[in-house]
């Protein structure tokens, strides 16, 4: 365990810090009974916690990524040429469908091959450093252009974590709701549980509640019941990555919730950084889910909960179709009903395109 800010209330906003010779992340398995820190000094380690569940989160992901880099080449001095390229393996390894995470290794990777001096240490620190505040400026903008969709004071629903712990700062779809509830077009959030790992419950309650944004929990399966008692006009996401035809990835279960949501009434808004958005993937289909420990699903906690000699499926993701998405809100502007030209359009005035 770490020790950071001694006398300093942790919010999302210090779960990825760079300190000294070393990168601190807070340890989000243990929120939010305890507030602990995890020191990494190398590469692999890096991309332990990756796996691990330390960080979560596509673009908390990518951030982490790129300070893994910088590891890499302290770790390594002189030979950091001869072995960045299978710790950026390595670190690519850790989560295969948050697309953040290979975006930022290829821009860290792109800079790292054109320093021509003996400071590359300095040269991709600043980069990784830059990557983090434009993710915060990046959730800020994303805030403010998603409550504006919000039209009436109303109840939101949101799923998994895609706030200030999920990213370098503010959040995505809870930044969506941090601004939405400041302007008074929020009146309350439920806050899915999010089996398996319990994100909801554990982290975005706690980071609402941190902020005093009224928040229940609910189980997942509570959410197609809480659509039909007529207060909730939006369900706000985030995402881990988007097709160019406007499909996306998000945890488990987002999916039904999308479905739940048309057919009450509810509009779906996914908030998600434009590097989100993968132009190589033409349909959701193209897109890898991870599968994770069966384990996951048969215990909560250290706790067994399944039924001895029980096995079980544990996708982490599923794909939610464009057109159960009525807003796709990046920090280059928003897209309602998704299509692929919608995409491409958003793109090509991004320069993200192929």
């Amino acid at each position: 365990m770490a020790v950071l800010f001694p006398d300093k209330k942790i919010t999302g906003d210090d779960a990825i810090v760079w300190q000294g010779d070393a990168l601190y992340l807070l340890d989000q398995r243990l929120l939010p009974a305890r507030v602990e820190f995890i020191r990494l000094t190398t590469a692999k380690q890096t991309a332990d916690a990756i796996r691990d569940m330390v960080v979560r989160g596509a673009p908390a992901i990518g951030i982490t990524a790129a300070y893994g880099v910088v590891l890499s080449v302290m770790q390594h001095g002189d030979q950091w040429r001869e072995n960045l390229q299978s710790d950026v393996d390595l670190l690519a390894a850790a989560r295969p469908t948050a697309v953040n995470l290979f975006w930022a290794l290829r821009r860290m990777q792109q800079l790292a091959a054109d320093i021509v001096d003996d400071n590359a240490v300095d040269v991709l620190l600043r980069e990784a450093r830059l990557i983090h505040e434009q993710d915060i400026a990046a959730n800020r903008r994303m805030g403010e252009l998603g409550a504006a969709l919000i039209q009436q004071p109303t109840s939101v629903i949101t799923h998994c974590n895609a706030g200030a712990l999920a990213t370098g700062g503010y959040g995505t779809a809870l930044g969506v709701i941090r601004s939405g509830f400041a302007q008074g077009r929020i009146r309350q959030v439920y806050a899915d549980e999010t089996r398996p790992w319990l994100q909801g419950s554990r982290l975005t309650a706690w980071e609402l509640h941190q902020d005093s944004i009224p928040v229940s929990v609910i189980a997942d399966v509570a959410a197609a019941a809480a659509m039909a008692r007529g207060d909730v006009g939006w369900v706000i996401v985030g995402s881990d990555r988007i097709a160019a035809n406007g499909d996306i990835a998000n945890k488990i279960g987002t999916c039904q919730l999308a479905i739940a949501a048309r057919y009450h009434g509810v509009k779906f808004m996914v908030a998600a950084p434009i590097s989100t958005i993968d132009p190589d993937a033409a349909s959701g289909a193209d897109i890898p889910v991870e599968e994770r420990d069966p384990e996951e699903v048969l215990s909560c906690g250290n706790h067994r909960v399944g039924a001895e000699g029980v096995t079980a499926w544990n996708p982490v993701f599923d794909v939610t179709p464009a057109e159960l998405v009525d807003a796709i809100v990046t920090e280059r502007g928003v897209v309602e009903s998704p299509n692929s030209e919608k995409m491409a359009e958003l793109l090509s005035k991004s320069g993200q395109s192929n």
